[in-house]
């Protein structure tokens, strides 16, 4: 066998194993979902209205229903964010409860741990916007998008769960305890509200507006809106796509440096 088959067939083994804990703890991926419900929930019926009336739709909608098309991608966007921290804990937990000493026993590839880790919340990320989704569809959320439209966004929502989660991997190795590790990625959930997630960019000060055009989760979201709603979508699917394979790539490598210290590290 060659060593991508041997990388391959180890990280499907570690796939599975992180697959069987999620099975294990369903919990877990519901409270995933319930984070960016709330969310929605709060700015449709608590916001919406006043909100919506600020964006000057030319659909013939109501203030509530227009803010409720405007916010849906700006809450799959956060939901990517926040499935991707629980990659962070689960990675710094087998990095201090002694399971990879287990593994360096065995001929299991560098990378296999890792990637386990990332396929898996992967995985479960798209599970958990398959339920946000059904919600906000119950709620009144109509979309222009064709199936390949749907596809699309979808695409972009994964590739760049992808580069968060690999990021958040990074985060839980270099993170001293579980504690800290369930700590450190929680940017990740506040930058989605500095972007044109819940409210247009053009609406803030000079100084926020210009962080939130340059920052990853916008063009992002507005990828996700254009393909969902028809609204154009510009550069900003190149930008999307090109945050996240830098992201990922840089991520990927901080973990494989990461991973191959903490081992050197640890005494056998």
């Amino acid at each position: 066998m060659s060593t991508l088959t041997y990388t391959v067939a180890d990280s499907a083994t570690m796939l599975r194993r992180n697959l069987k804990h999620q099975l294990r703890y369903p919990s877990l991926t519901l409270m995933l979902a319930g984070f960016p419900i709330v969310f929605l929930l709060l700015f449709v019926y608590v916001f919406g209205g006043q909100l919506g009336a600020g964006l000057n739709s030319s659909q013939q909608l109501g203030d509530r229903a227009a803010y409720l098309t405007y916010v849906v991608p700006g809450i799959l966007v956060m939901t990517v964010a926040s499935a991707a921290l629980g990659t962070a804990i689960s990675v710094a937990m087998d990095m201090t409860e002694g399971i990879i000493d287990r593994f360096r026993t065995m001929a299991i590839t560098r990378a296999a741990v890792l990637t386990g880790h990332v396929l898996g919340s992967l995985l479960q990320t798209i599970v958990v916007l398959v339920i946000v989704v059904g919600v906000a569809i119950g709620l009144g959320f109509r979309s222009t998008a064709s199936p390949l439209e749907w596809l699309a966004a979808l695409g972009i929502l994964a590739l760049f769960a992808h580069a968060l989660i690999w990021l958040s991997a990074a985060l839980g190795l270099a993170a001293k305890s579980v504690e800290t590790a369930s700590n450190t990625p929680m940017f990740l959930t506040l930058l989605p509200f500095l972007s044109s997630g819940f409210v247009p960019t053009s609406s803030m000060p000079t100084g926020l507006r210009q962080f939130a055009e340059y920052q990853p989760f916008t063009p992002v979201t507005q990828t996700v809106r254009g393909l969902l709603t028809g609204t154009p979508v510009g550069s900003h699917a190149i930008a999307a796509i090109a945050w996240s394979v830098g992201i990922a790539g840089v991520s990927y490598l901080w973990s494989l440096h990461l991973y191959n210290k903490r081992r050197a590290a640890d005494p056998k």
